[in-house]
């Protein structure tokens, strides 16, 4: 923020310490130096041979009557025209373009964004025609376009960035890129601009840079809108869908006058040799030794325009006690995609007359190469850890922005830890274990280990909680035959979802830790491998040197399966949603096999979470068809996408409803992650997919049928079975004979519901959100085409699952 003047002298003296490290570092100046300082440089009328911070003001004003909104400058130009700049809100309607008696006749009314530009050669004082008939009165301001004539220019904005962090920045490119002027706008409210100037040019003492400080009396932001340099705005901010919206900000809320740029060109910069339009919080990295200057570049350019493509970094951690600075800033994120276009221009060469716009110069086709620059989010989003602007496993170190801060600025900046992986056991080959979590689910115990047994599984670990249907008895003899290992769930101790519970507790168990892969999978989930012999070691070995795999979901249906039996669900459920599903956003969610070599920190339940971002790029992921997956899914990634689904060598066939009657059950247990939430008529409509058979896993109905006999042929296990089918089969008569579960139950077998739960493909995110009930009676009647689709415009619901990856499995 400006500073007052009582805090003017200390911060100048950090600035110009930032100074005198750069002008330290440098090495003796020798011929190829002298060649390159004489590029570009200004004619010795305008040269800059000291420090110079002057300070200026918009006179810009609200209108708002007759269609004009705001006027925010009128420029009397070295062309001998006077350019009127309105904002947003008036049109070139809301003037008169024939002019009127005592009014300036426009020469163009030009439209901005949304807002006029009215060219006029009338001379000033003036008054402008509105279309109402009425006049509104001008007074011109006289251009300054000398004052950065034949210089090398920065047009920056500053949000809150102290004198200090403002002179470092142009002290840098001062020394290190020719930079010899810059116009900087405070987007912040007026405040004590002399402090500021002062602070400013005290910390810049020694280098020759003519700086312009310009005020506006207006905010320029979106009304409505936070501030920008807040963690809310911040784009790598991890949890920005749940933040609560922050209060509105104008004055440093992002840009909603985009004519700005047009008021500083024809004021400000018209004549300048060069302009980079980079904010105070931007910075080019080093050049080469006698490399053009970006300056240069946009001489050179054909069209006097380059592009410049920012990047964002971030300090690993900032020393408590001071402010950020750009040494600070050593890290990346190894996944960030979307970055930042700006532009670098030669004014004349580009066109005065074709118009600045925030990431482009329009008409002017820029050279096919971008430059780059970072952009120093720590500077630009003050007050904020890291880890409040970044996820911190997306963090890695970078060798560039380490020499920029050691080798450049002379910083010693606070390194980021080294991660080591842990070389995989080869005594435990592809040992594999689940570890899953249950409640009440013993009727189908016995059926998913012995399969999974027979593809390949060794180790089980089981967590329970709150079983009355005899599932911990049957999971105990299971342990004692050392089949599986059981555990009660610590919930009620730790206090997490039960589920996470679990996950947490089983980081420590010594199944867990020397595993040589693993996968957090539940009780209604079967790894569906496709290749080779149907088995975990023909996957890996396909898999070649992965150590991440991802199944994704195949939902199956009930198929019109009303009543439970004791069979299988390989034999009685083969009806399941088409591969390509995109709505809901369950459909293709998807499960994790991991290799043990601690790339990450710790389970989760679709994938390992906590990822060591300077492990990164040991992350060797691929899909269910084998193909790699893209980095932006190392992190958070839990569902797949229409270019990361793949079924042909592996999927997870997903029984998430059984029958209608087990369902009822279901749902009266309760979910084991979303406890709060009811698995109502909603759920049944997203997870019941009856759209497709596939058949493709009951060539393993052999293997499966040995393994589960071989089970049963212990009494023990074979009576402890038996028993939870009893259990099973009686809490259904129990449910049914209700009122209310019977009119569900009613409700999920009736025709309305069996016609919808084929037709799932035809639906949007809408309609799943709101539930089936929103769809009209007449759709289920037609012979839908195949590129019918239906959705709502809104839904509210308290069924649903969120897109948090850590809350997303509807298990």
């Amino acid at each position: 923020m400006l500073c007052s003047k009582s805090t003017a002298t200390a911060l100048c003296r950090s600035g110009s310490a930032c100074y005198a490290k750069f002008k330290g570092q440098q090495r003796p100046i020798g011929p190829e130096d002298m060649a390159a300082k004489s590029r570009g440089t200004s004619t010795d009328a305008n040269a800059v041979s000291r420090v110079e911070v002057l300070c200026r003001s918009l006179p810009s004003r609200r209108v708002d009557r007759s269609g004009v909104s705001t006027l925010l400058d009128a420029v009397a130009c070295d062309d001998g025209k006077l350019r009127v700049l309105f904002g947003v809100g008036t049109p070139p309607s809301a003037l008169n373009p024939d002019g009127a008696p005592g009014c300036a006749l426009p020469e163009e009314l030009r439209d901005v964004s949304g807002a006029c530009l009215a060219i006029t050669r009338s001379p000033a004082p003036v008054q402008i025609a509105l279309s109402d008939g009425s006049c509104l009165p001008i007074t011109a301001t006289p251009a300054e376009t000398a004052l950065f004539s034949g210089l090398n220019t920065l047009l920056a904005f500053r949000w809150d960035e102290t004198p200090a962090q403002v002179a470092e920045n142009l002290a840098y490119h001062a020394l290190h890129h020719g930079l010899q002027a810059a116009l900087i706008l405070h987007r912040a409210p007026p405040q004590d601009a002399t402090a500021f100037a002062t602070a400013l040019e005290q910390a810049l003492q020694g280098c020759a840079l003519r700086v312009v400080l310009l005020d506006c009396p207006l905010p320029l932001g979106k009304a409505q809108t936070p501030a920008e340099n807040i963690a809310y705005h911040a784009p790598d901010a991890p949890g920005r869908d749940r933040m609560a919206l922050p209060a509105p900000d104008p004055w440093r809320a992002p840009l909603a006058e985009p004519m700005i740029y047009e008021v500083a060109k024809w004021r400000f910069l018209a004549r300048a040799r060069a302009v980079l339009t980079l904010d105070v919080s931007d910075i080019l990295p080093p050049r080469p030794n006698c490399a053009p200057t970006a300056f240069d570049l946009c001489a050179q350019a054909a069209s006097g325009v380059i592009l410049l493509a920012g990047h964002r970094i971030y300090p690993w951690r900032v020393r408590s006690g001071g402010d950020a600075s750009f040494a600070d800033h050593i890290c990346r994120a190894f996944d960030a995609r979307r970055g930042v276009a700006r532009w670098g221009a030669a004014p004349e060469k580009a066109g005065l007359e074709n118009t600045w716009r925030q990431v482009r110069v329009a008409f002017a086709q820029p050279d096919a190469a971008a430059l780059p620059f970072y952009r120093a989010m720590a500077i630009r989003v003050p007050g904020c850890a890291t880890s409040e602007l970044v996820p911190k496993t997306a963090l890695i170190e970078d060798a560039a922005l380490l020499y920029l801060a050691q080798s450049v600025f002379g910083a010693k900046p606070i390194r980021a830890p080294v991660s080591k992986a842990r070389p995989a056991d080869e005594t435990l080959g592809n040992r594999t274990a689940i570890v899953t979590t249950m409640k009440n689910e013993g009727p189908f115990i016995l059926e998913w280990i012995a399969y999974h047994r027979a593809i390949g599984v060794q180790d089980f670990l089981i967590y329970t909680n709150d079983c009355s249907d005899g599932t911990d008895a049957l999971l105990d003899l299971l342990q004692d035959r050392g089949l599986v290992q059981h555990r009660d769930n610590p919930y009620r101790i730790s206090g997490l979802a039960p589920q996470h519970a679990a996950l947490q507790a089983a980081e420590d168990e010594p199944m867990m830790q020397t595993c040589g892969w693993g996968i957090c999978m539940d009780v209604d989930e079967f790894i569906n491998i496709k290749i080779g012999d149907g088995t975990l070691p023909a996957l890996y070995a396909a898999m070649g040197d992965a150590n991440m795999i991802s199944l994704t979901w195949r939902l199956f249906g009930n198929g019109e399966t009303h009543a439970y039996v004791d069979q299988f669900l390989l034999d009685q459920f083969t009806r399941c949603a088409p591969e390509v599903i995109r709505k809901p956003h369950q459909a293709w969610g998807f499960k994790t096999l991991f290799r043990n070599i601690d790339i990450y920190k710790k389970l989760g339940v679709h994938r390992p979470k906590g990822l060591r971002p300077d492990l990164w790029d040991r992350v060797k992921w691929l899909n269910g068809s084998g193909k790699p997956q893209p980095k932006d899914m190392f992190r958070n990634g839990w569902r797949s996408t229409l270019e990361t689904y793949g079924y042909d060598w592996v999927s997870l066939n997903h029984y998430a409803v059984r029958s209608a009657e087990s369902f009822l059950v279901k749902r009266d247990r309760g979910r084991v992650n979303h406890v709060e939430r009811d698995q109502g008529l909603n759920y049944w409509f997203r997870m019941n997919h009856n759209v497709e058979a596939d058949t493709s896993i009951q060539r393993m109905i052999p293997a499966l049928r040995t393994e589960y006999t071989r089970l049963l042929a212990d009494p023990d296990i074979a009576a402890a079975h038996s028993a939870c089918v009893t259990h099973h089969r009686a809490r259904i008569a129990a449910l049914r004979a209700t009122p209310a579960q019977a009119a569900f139950y009613a409700e999920l077998t009736s025709p309305r519901m069996e016609r919808l739960c084929h037709l799932q493909p035809h639906f949007g995110s809408a309609v799943f959100a709101a539930g089936p009930g929103v769809i009209p009676d007449a759709i289920l009647t037609q012979n839908l085409a195949a590129d019918f689709f239906f959705t709502v415009p809104t839904a509210e619901t308290t069924d649903t699952s969120p897109s948090d990856p850590t809350m997303a499995d509807p298990a």
